[in-house]
């Protein structure tokens, strides 16, 4: 949020959960052909200052990787003379963080031109290098492709709009896993697991920074390194004039806890509590102002958060604002504060805090608490970014042109949060998504490719920032084609997982229901061994909420909100529809005529109204069930697909709409257990049902069978109907107990998505 806003954002723990990591460097001869040096007028040569090197070893105590290697540099010109390519070779595609490492001299410039390409789309970064030298400057994290080609790397240049020396480092893709060892050996997780005193050595700090005590204390030292790694990078900025470090201008530190404590009522809410410390250094910062400005901050903070999230859910808790010595507010020479968000130990407290919409607004608390604390500092107004636009969805109006239609979102909270204008991205076929583009108003046209998959998501912008984005939705214009297929993404659930809270039982059920992050977590080490409430208070095994080990730094993916691609690509295959999407809040809105589409596609997911969810969520709502009922009737075909199909729907007049729309009936779930392999159309596949961090897990498939003159399509490993097609006599329908988008394999979604076409519309 705060990045969205404006806000160069530091961060003392590796940020990037992507487990993979490849640097490219010119010291490291192993990776030399992925690193090009193009010499035109110009010539890249040594600095004489010493960089960032790294032969893949292990660091102990006191090693600085920043001290291992050599730094290039090269005259800057106001037209490219010469650039560097780093190359790196992607084992894996997915989404990694870039950075970059430069050496500071003296004819430094601040505008090093540094060029990302992402699945062959370009994103430009011009780096001020009179500041940051030694250490790794975050650039922004991007979607690249397996293998190493021109269409994935990094280029520096030597282009400058100011006289002076372009400089050359280290290039790193990913955060990768710990490679600081402690006691002869590394952690085992990945970098963005591990305390700031590991990243501190590795991006290059000073032994001050992360030895505080001599080895001997990670935990001192992890707290230390926090705030001392901030006045490192702060010092000799205009905020610590000072100070010794790397200049840059840090202008604000806040630490985000969590506390301990319990309610011993079971069922109270403990809250947030802020921490600022006023009385060190004399009551002075490095600039010279009073500390008292923390105490402002941590207010703010406090007050912000108790007044947002009792507005949105009703209740919340505000403790204290303590004044005391604690390092993360003593150490810093620039404002700072605590924030504890809630109690880990609590119940009540985590009920709401592992819920994704509460962190939400937790998170848009926070940010909004420095923006006005930012504000108020310098004497400006502020506006707070909005919130990401609604019922967004694409149709054509014409033979090769679309109309994308949204709504916009408004924060009744925030009267300043108003969109004056709006982001639209676009990515095509294998490509990654561009730069985007400004447009005014809540629609626009755009004339598609043929045979062309067109993704697009959108955001919401003002002065104050852009909104997060929107879901990912689709079209193709297939210039043969006589029928359209509407997708409609319904998946939009975010959870919690599974509550037990009775007399006599407390916690989370993993087993049961892991929930729905957003994206995805690392968030949890594992399954609720003691649900006892009895034993409340009570530390380490038996004690109420101990948990195993097992989760521990796994990632597991959540809802990432684009799956309508995944879908429209394996609809391509068949080469014969235009394809159109939306979100399934705008069917009876900007969707208002179902009857022009010959097919419906309706994503489900792991959509389900799970009873404990801040946020309504259901696979079919009275008002979709009655809008899918009146299609069907009037001839319309649809494909349906998710988990949670049958068991969402087992009230009376839900069961009805299974039987006589879907033409299913619910026969109970099951949870694979030792084989996830699905069986039918001639074929059989796989499908997502463990954890894991590439895909979504559908861990049960609800078992439905056909009703009337509907038959079995597919059977799971034990022979239970798990898809039930319909051929009637004005439509047809294709029902699924699983998600479509979890089958494993992109060549068999593609032949079974076009078996499911050829049976619904030829």
């Amino acid at each position: 949020m705060l990045e969205n806003a404006g806000a160069i954002v530091f961060t003392p723990r590796e940020r990037d959960w992507q487990k993979n990591e490849i640097i490219v460097d010119n010291d490291n001869e192993i990776l030399l052909p992925y690193y090009t040096e193009v010499n035109i007028n110009k010539k890249w040569q040594n600095s004489g200052i010493k960089g960032f090197a790294n032969f893949g070893k292990i660091y102990g105590d006191k090693t600085n990787p920043f001290k291992e290697g050599t730094t290039r540099m090269v005259q800057a010109s106001k037209v490219k003379d010469c650039e560097i390519s780093y190359q790196p070779g992607f084992t894996k595609s997915g989404r990694y963080a870039v950075y970059v490492s430069y050496p500071t001299l003296p004819q430094s410039v601040p505008d090093a031109k540094y060029i990302v390409y992402h699945k062959g789309r370009q994103t430009v970064f011009n780096v001020n290098q009179r500041m940051g030298g030694g250490t790794w400057v975050y650039l922004g994290t991007f979607d690249f492709d397996y293998g190493c080609n021109s269409d994935n790397r990094v280029v520096l240049t030597n282009e400058s709009s100011y006289e002076g020396v372009v400089t050359a480092d280290a290039v790193r893709f990913g955060g990768g896993m710990g490679v600081v060892a402690r006691g002869g050996k590394t952690s085992g997780l990945p970098k963005c697991l591990e305390g700031s005193r590991y990243y501190a050595q590795w991006a290059g700090a000073p032994e001050s920074v992360y030895y505080a005590k001599n080895g001997t204390d990670d935990y001192k030292e992890d707290i230390y390194s926090r705030p001392y790694m901030t006045n490192w990078l702060a010092g000799g900025s205009c905020f610590a004039p000072n100070e010794a470090g790397l200049n840059v201008p840090l202008e604000l530190s806040l630490a985000v806890h969590s506390d301990a404590g319990f309610s011993k009522d079971y069922s109270s809410i403990i809250g947030s509590l802020s921490i600022c410390t006023t009385s060190a250094n004399g009551g002075l910062l490095a600039s010279g102002m009073s500390r008292f400005h923390s105490r402002t901050f941590a207010d703010y903070l406090l007050n912000g958060t108790n007044r947002d999230i009792i507005r949105k859910y009703g209740k919340w808790n505000r403790r204290y604002l303590y004044d005391r010595n604690y390092a993360e507010t003593r150490c810093p020479i620039i404002p700072s504060a605590i924030i504890e968000t809630m109690s880990h130990q609590n119940f009540p407290d985590m009920t709401m805090g592992q819920d994704p919409n509460f962190r939400f607004t937790y998170a848009r608390s926070l940010y909004k608490s420095i923006l006005r604390f930012n504000a108020g500092m310098h004497g400006k107004p502020y506006v707070v970014s909005p919130l990401a636009p609604e019922n967004f969805c694409v149709d054509f109006v014409a033979n090769d042109t679309v109309m994308l239609k949204w709504d916009r979102q408004d924060d009744v909270n925030e009267p300043t949060a108003v969109p004056t204008s709006y982001v639209l991205y676009t990515a095509i076929n294998g490509y990654d998504f561009d730069n985007g583009i400004k447009i005014k108003g809540t629609a626009c046209k755009i004339k598609l490719m043929p045979n062309t998959l067109y993704s697009f998501k959108l955001t919401a912008a003002n002065e104050g920032g852009e909104s997060f984005p929107t879901e990912v939705i689709s079209a193709v214009y297939n210039p043969h084609a006589t029928k359209t297929i509407l997708i409609v993404n319904g998946f939009q659930r975010l959870s919690a997982p599974a509550i037990i809270n009775n007399e006599y039982s407390q916690g989370f059920d993993l087993n049961a229901d892991i929930g729905v992050c957003l994206d995805k977590t690392l968030g949890y080490c594992g399954s609720q061994i003691c649900f006892d409430k009895t034993k409340i208070g009570t530390e380490g095994p038996g004690g109420l909420g101990y948990s195993g080990n097992e989760l521990e730094g796994h990632i597991i993916r959540g809802n990432e909100f684009n799956y309508i691609p995944v879908h429209a690509r394996a609809m391509m295959k068949a080469n014969r529809y235009n394809i159109v999407s939306c979100s399934k809040y705008s069917l009876g809105k900007n969707i208002v005529n179902l009857d022009k589409y010959d097919c419906i596609d309706m994503i489900l997911g792991l959509e389900k109204d799970d009873g404990r969810s801040l946020k309504y969520y259901k696979t079919f709502t009275p008002e979709l069930q009655d809008l899918l009922e009146e299609y069907v009737q009037r001839g319309g075909n649809m494909l349906v697909s998710g988990a949670y199909i049958g068991s969402d729907m087992r009230k009376d007049d839900e069961a009805d709409f299974l039987k006589n729309v879907l033409h299913v009936t619910y026969n109970g779930s099951v949870r694979p257990s030792f084989s996830n392999t699905i069986t039918g159309m001639g074929t059989s596949f796989d499908i997502y049902t463990t954890l894991n961090e590439d895909h979504y897990a559908s861990t049960t498939i609800d078992l439905i069978s056909p009703i009337g003159k509907a038959f079995c399509a597919l059977t799971n490993n034990e022979g239970h109907s798990v898809c039930v097609a319909y051929d009637g006599k004005d439509s047809r329908t294709f029902t699924m107990g699983f998600p479509f988008e979890c089958i494993t394999s992109e060549k068999k979604r593609s032949a079974i998505m076009r078996g499911i076409l050829d049976f619904l519309l030829e």
